[in-house]
């Protein structure tokens, strides 16, 4: 039975040969356009203005792009979580330090991926404009090597998919995408929506397209992920954010069934409003939180220059430090390579900021002994637990 709609604003669902009903998306902008009443008026103001304290706190640190990866690293698990993953930021950060423990999610690769794909990314659209083929080479690098990897990564699909619980069959499927020929026709006419030179809040044109993005759902796999790395590039390519430390997913994962709703009420019932203040609450909300994240940061880096100062006395203390802003889970191997010393020296220093609180051994005594830099990740795990459920 096709879905019963409200609205043919955002499209029409058309009944296919085998007897489902596909949605077929109408190009951007909205027709009628955006009515920004007094309520979305005043969230795009406040995004904009959250989002412009954001990058100027950031702009205060030593040197921001070493917490830059902390920030990619969190928006790649939370993401990634939100497509039912298991893997936790400590378990990302153990995998990239050497650890493969038997206790570890075997999905642990996905959001080690999704970080690549947002670097990947970020580069290209530094020197080119979004487009489809950017996007699918993203894609690519997505998929590669973990779950999905079979489902033609890099490449729109080239047959019917659907969404809904594991196991749902297309004709019980909660939601199905456009068919492959009116897949194609959306894809081309969101790349010239990318294109188009039109004014537009860039943050109204952010939610415009991960919102249309996920109802054309051009991939097998990893449609979820691939439209939240597009806001980032989107805000990062636009000038709205210098560096990627938006982590937007945190908002969507807290509130995953009106993400989905909200999604759902753009199709049926042309709702494009209420989707774009549920989207721009969530930027203020987590620009807030990133922001005093970033605050925090340089707090702490502060506080732990002085103590080591005052301690240790030895520039190659500072260096480490500044090393694990940038990679807080380290073996006592790596900090002798980084810092060019024998690795009895690398142990006598490792050893000291253990004294002095700054690292914990995360081994329990083992061969090859990593460390966590306790007092930053706290800061920035929150969120990032395994799932309980």
């Amino acid at each position: 039975m096709p879905r019963q709609v409200s609205s043919d604003r955002a499209g029409r669902y058309v009944r296919q040969p085998s007897g489902y009903s596909a949605f077929v998306p109408k190009p951007l902008p909205p027709r009628p356009v955006l009515h920004q009443d007094a309520e979305l008026v005043s969230l795009l103001s406040t995004a904009d203005h959250r989002l412009g304290r954001l990058d100027g706190v950031a702009a205060t640190l030593p040197n921001p792009d070493l917490f830059v990866a902390m920030f990619v690293h969190k928006e790649a698990v939370l993401s990634s979580q939100i497509e039912g993953t298991q893997a936790s930021l400590d378990d990302v950060l153990e995998f990239e330090a050497g650890a493969a423990s038997s206790g570890m999610p075997g999905d642990v690769g996905e959001a080690i991926n999704y970080v690549a794909a947002m670097n990947h990314g970020l580069e290209l659209v530094n020197d080119l404009p979004l487009s489809l083929r950017l996007i699918k080479e993203i894609h690519k690098r997505l998929l590669e090597g973990v779950r999905g990897a079979e489902k033609e990564p890099g490449e729109f699909r080239r047959s019917q998919n659907w969404v809904g619980p594991m196991g749902t069959s297309l004709t019980e499927a909660m939601y199905v995408p456009p068919a492959v020929d009116d897949m194609n026709r959306a894809m081309g006419d969101l790349e010239d929506f990318l294109h188009d030179r039109r004014l537009l809040p860039p943050l109204i044109r952010c939610g415009l397209v991960h919102s249309q993005f996920e109802t054309i759902h051009p991939f097998l796999d990893g449609n979820g992920r691939m439209g939240r790395l597009l806001i980032t590039f989107l805000l990062c390519q636009q000038g709205v954010l210098e560096r990627p430390l938006l982590y937007l997913s945190y908002f969507f994962k807290r509130n995953r069934t009106e993400y989905y709703d909200r999604l759902q009420a753009v199709r049926d019932k042309g709702d494009w409003e209420g989707w774009m203040k549920f989207f721009l609450r969530g930027v203020i909300e987590v620009s807030s939180e990133s922001a005093s994240t970033v605050r925090e940061i340089l707090a702490l880096r502060v506080a732990h220059s002085e103590l080591l100062q005052k301690s240790l006395r030895s520039a190659n203390s500072l260096r480490l430090l500044d090393r694990l802003y940038d990679q807080p889970v380290i073996s006592v191997s790596r900090v002798a390579a980084h810092l060019g010393v024998t690795f009895n020296g690398a142990n006598a220093l490792v050893s000291k900021f253990c004294d002095l609180g700054l690292l914990t051994e995360t081994t329990g005594g083992a061969r090859s002994r990593r460390f966590a830099y306790a007092p930053y990740l706290s800061l920035l795990r929150e969120g990032t637990e395994r799932p309980t459920t």
